[in-house]
C-alpha cells in the first residue's frame, strides 16, 4: 500500500548554499498526490508535484523549478528525498519558508529521525513502482556515465564508483540493494564533502554559506579536516550514493531495477531520468496502469 506519515512533523536549519534558517514541515498527504513542495514566504504560492521534468541544472544541489510560480525554485532536497525514497513515503507535502532545504546534519540521519517520529501512515491504495524494461543509458562530462538497467522484480540495486585527484578521497567504490535498514546504516551518517582549495571560490559565488565541519566532509589534498575525522573509510562515495537515492526519487515513484554510476553528479542523474521516460517501451508501472507520469501541477 501506499504510504504518507502519520503526523506533521517539523524542524528547523541552515541551508548550505543560501547560509539563511529555514524552517520545514512535513505535512501528510492522501493517495495518488506524490511528493509536493510549497513556498511558504512566497504569498499565494500554490504547491507543486515534483517530478523529474521540475529539476533544473545545478552542478552542487538538485534544485526544482514550480510549473506554477514562474521564477520560484526549491534547493538542495536530494537528502530528504533520498530519506522518502528509503522509507517508502509515496505522498508528502514538504512546506519551507525559504529558498532552500537545511542541510542539518549533511547527510540524511537527521530526516531519517524526523520520519520516524512522525510514523509512516499506510493508504489503502497500492503502491505503483516504475519497472525498467530496457537499459538506458546517459553520458556525463570526464568520462562520467550512469546506467538504469532491469533488475530483479521490487527491488533497486545500485552500485557506484567515484575518482577524485585528492589522495584522501580517490578511487572509491559501493554497492547495495536499497532498503530501509541498509540505508540507515551505510548510507545516512555520510556526510556531503568539499575541497578545502574550493571554499573560498564556491562563498565568493554565494554558494557554501552554511557549510561548516559540523554538516560537511572538508578534504585538503591526503587529509580529512574534521576533527572526528570520516565515518566509514569511503564515506565520499556512499554520500554520493545518497545523492543518487534522492535524485532518482524525482521521478516521484520508487524504481525497481538496477542503476550503475561512475563519477555521477546531480545534472547526470537527472540526465538518466530523461532518458529512461523519453519512451514508454524503456518502462512501465508495476500495477499496469498507463506509462505516463503525472503532471507537477
Amino acid at each position: 500500500m501506499q504510504a504518507t506519515l502519520g503526523q506533521t512533523i517539523q524542524c528547523q536549519g541552515t541551508g548550505l548554499h543560501s547560509g539563511k534558517p529555514v524552517m520545514v514541515h512535513l505535512v501528510p498527504t492522501g493517495p495518488d498526490t506524490g511528493i509536493q513542495f510549497q513556498r511558504l514566504d512566497v504569498m499565494n504560492s500554490p504547491a507543486f508535484r515534483l517530478t523529474y521534468d521540475c529539476i533544473i541544472s545545478s552542478p552542487l544541489a538538485t534544485v526544482a523549478s514550480s510549473p506554477l510560480t514562474p521564477g520560484l525554485t526549491v534547493a538542495t532536497m536530494e537528502h530528504l528525498m533520498a530519506a522518502l525514497h528509503a522509507c517508502e513515503v509515496d505522498n508528502l507535502l514538504i512546506q519551507l519558508d525559504g529558498p532552500e532545504l537545511p542541510i542539518l546534519d549533511g547527510g540524511s540521519r537527521t530526516f531519517l529521525s524526523l520520519i520516524e517520529a512522525a510514523g509512516r501512515s499506510h493508504l489503502n491504495v497500492p503502491r505503483r513502482t516504475i519497472e525498467v524494461l530496457r537499459p538506458v543509458h546517459a553520458e556525463g562530462r570526464n568520462g562520467s556515465h550512469a546506467s538504469l538497467l532491469p533488475g530483479r522484480p521490487e527491488e533497486l540495486d545500485l552500485s557506484l564508483t567515484i575518482d577524485f585527484p585528492a589522495p584522501a578521497i580517490g578511487k572509491q567504490s559501493f554497492q547495495m540493494t536499497l532498503s530501509r535498514r541498509g540505508f540507515e546504516r551505510d548510507i545516512a551518517p555520510c556526510r556531503t564533502f568539499v575541497n578545502h582549495q574550493d571554499i573560498t571560490m564556491l562563498q565568493a559565488q554565494g554558494l557554501a554559506l552554511g557549510g561548516t565541519l559540523e554538516n560537511a566532509l572538508v578534504i585538503q589534498h591526503d587529509r580529512v579536516l574534521n576533527p572526528d575525522g570520516l565515518r566509514f573509510d569511503n564515506e565520499c562515495v556512499r554520500h554520493k550514493m545518497l545523492d543518487a537515492i534522492g535524485d532518482l526519487y524525482c521521478s516521484g515513484f520508487k524504481l525497481s531495477g538496477r542503476f550503475e554510476g561512475h563519477k555521477t553528479g546531480h545534472a547526470l542523474n537527472n540526465q538518466l531520468l530523461h532518458a529512461l521516460f523519453a519512451s514508454p517501451e524503456n518502462w512501465r508501472f508495476s500495477d499496469g496502469s498507463p506509462p505516463v507520469i503525472p503532471s507537477s501541477g
